[in-house]
């Protein structure tokens, strides 16, 4: 058996090294583009701000370390040019010499990967504009650095490379900003959530030109203009385009593939293509979430991986499924860890599923161990069912551990309320004999039973104010001093007893505290007098937070000025 495989990186690698090891007589080809094999594209941004000192390390494997173990023919600066799947061939270009010539296969492995995405926008040729993909587009950016010294570059675009290559070029020293057409950094973060994540790149000194729409690039003294609509320019010495990647797969659609969402190569769960012996995988394919069913393109290292490794298995007669995406995802951002899994809220809503959450803002490890941090959860389930849906967790410590978690217990399809029962391992150093899981968890269950009604953000403006309703701010006289919601009075929890007499009888009330602890307290002694109570999902902390980035944005945005 003689199996093809275009592209050499992460899907492509894995199927290559996947299939020698089910079958030592089959002849593998690999053709890969760039200059390299088996990289990690993850790693990028870290070689260029001198996190990772060697460029060696940001290759898993080379040709000759792949033949060596593998006995694969790994072909660098061999582009793929066309697809004949009628005589079962490629056309191949060895970009080093310029011949030109045809191979065969029996099994064909596609992994061509996206590319990114390069509007068709004035001055896209100017010579400081870089986009960062390949291990040559890191050179080039890591070189012109080097001999040039620019003191300030501005990214267009706040998704996972541009938001890793912000914080190095910001640890490099130099000015930087970030432009975007969305309001938020991180789109699998929902609003509210991101407004951690801005605060924190703010707090570092990074811009955040967000809401602007780019029109176009030109050279000036020296450096770069980027253009905006309706507002004045941005100026700096480089600029580095990250709005996103496209699935490479023009060779694919003009042999005839099926192609989907957003180019995308249309594959079964097997990782078959619509082309019999041709398979495909990793960032070109078009998906199954794992969550909604809908179909969808997840570009991440994880479910390249296990696609390739699936593919291989089929190439050499198995059968082996692909269940779908679940986009688990984690990000350092400066001090900052930032990780998500499933869907957020705002695409629960757009997938039109009855969605309710839970945050909470649970501590690492157990409290009276020494260095404890605050995390934010928010925890997305189906109204009725209960169903997970989806997580984000922002902190310092602990916080991969617990969106691993939340992401195994979507996979295995428990529902939120069962969050509570999952036996977690404890010790003071590292989690709290309640884990902020099980937090999650209870608070869910409570929400079912009935113990627990919620109000959140989105229904701050809409309390009225008028006296038909109370509104109780149940934190302590100097935390309410040092800012409070409108209209809220003030009765610490533990004074709450005493003081029932200033609250009316038959009106709803509306409480609040720092973290969302109290105020449920709170609520549960108003409910053992007959008050009808509502908690503030989230606390204090995170409306103060949210509210804040919101405030900046706005702000920034009506006076055409970066933040």
């Amino acid at each position: 058996m003689k199996v093809v495989i275009v592209g050499g990186v992460a899907g492509g690698a894995t199927a290559a090294a996947r299939i020698r090891r089910l079958d030592e007589r089959a002849e593998i080809v690999v053709f890969e583009r760039s200059g390299y094999v088996s990289y990690a594209n993850c790693g990028l941004p870290y070689y260029i701000g001198g996190v990772i000192g060697s460029p060696d390390a940001l290759t898993l494997q080379t040709p000759e370390s792949f033949f060596t173990r593998f006995r694969v023919d790994m072909r660098v600066r061999h582009e793929v040019t066309a697809l004949h799947p009628g005589k079962k061939t490629v056309c191949v270009k060895n970009l080093d010499t310029g011949e030109t010539f045809e191979e065969s296969y029996d099994k064909l492995i596609l992994s061509p990967g996206a590319k990114p995405t390069r509007p068709r926008l004035p001055g896209m040729d100017v010579p400081r504009l870089f986009t960062l993909r390949t291990v040559e587009d890191t050179f080039q950016i890591k070189e012109y650095i080097q001999k040039n010294r620019p003191r300030s570059a501005i990214l267009a675009g706040g998704g996972f490379i541009g938001l890793e290559l912000a914080e190095n070029l910001r640890e490099l020293g130099m000015e930087v900003t970030i432009v975007q057409r969305p309001r938020q950094l991180m789109n699998p973060f929902d609003p509210d959530m991101a407004a951690f994540i801005h605060s924190e790149v703010r707090r570092h000194g990074i811009k955040l030109a967000l809401g602007r729409t780019v029109e176009g690039f030109e050279e000036r003294n020296g450096g770069v203009d980027v253009l905006l609509k309706d507002e004045r320019p941005l100026h700096a010495d480089m600029v580095v385009l990250a709005i996103g990647v496209t699935p490479d797969t023009a060779l694919a659609g003009d042999a005839g593939l099926k192609l989907g969402v957003k180019g995308s190569i249309v594959v079964n769960d097997r990782m078959e293509t619509s082309v019999p012996d041709i398979y495909a995988v990793g960032d070109a394919v078009q998906v199954k979430h794992y969550v909604t069913g809908e179909d969808a393109v997840i570009s991440l290292a994880g479910p390249a991986n296990k696609q390739g490794r699936i593919a291989a298995d089929n190439v050499c007669g198995g059968d082996s499924r692909y269940l779908g995406s679940q986009g688990s995802s984690v990000i350092k951002v400066f001090d900052l860890t930032a990780a998500s899994t499933g869907i957020n809220e705002t695409n629960a809503k757009k997938a039109g599923l009855a969605t309710d959450k839970v945050i909470l803002s649970p501590m690492d490890h157990a409290g009276y161990y020494p260095g404890g941090r605050v995390m934010t959860m928010k925890v997305v389930f189906e109204r009725g069912t209960y169903r997970l849906l989806g997580a984000q967790i922002i902190g310092y410590q602990g916080v991969d551990k617990r969106i691993d978690v939340l992401a195994a217990a979507i996979h295995a399809g428990l529902k939120a309320t069962q969050l509570k029962d999952l036996d977690l391992a404890y010790a003071p150093p590292y989690s709290s004999a309640k884990d902020p899981v099980n937090m999650a968890g209870f608070m869910v269950d409570n929400i079912a039973e009935g113990v627990l009604k919620q109000w959140h953000l989105e229904d701050a403006s809409s309390l009225p104010r008028d006296g038909s309703v109370t509104l109780l701010d149940v934190r302590t006289v100097g935390e309410y001093s040092r800012g409070h919601m409108e209209g809220f009075q003030n009765i610490p929890v533990d004074e709450l007893r005493e003081r029932l007499e200033e609250l009316e009888p038959g009106k709803p009330a509306y409480l609040i505290c720092q973290s969302g602890l109290r105020s449920y307290i709170a609520c549960r002694i108003l409910a053992g007098y007959g008050f009808e109570a509502y908690n503030f999902s989230g606390g204090f902390r995170f409306y103060d937070a949210v509210i804040n980035d919101r405030r900046l944005i706005e702000r920034a945005t009506a006076c055409g000025m970066d933040q």
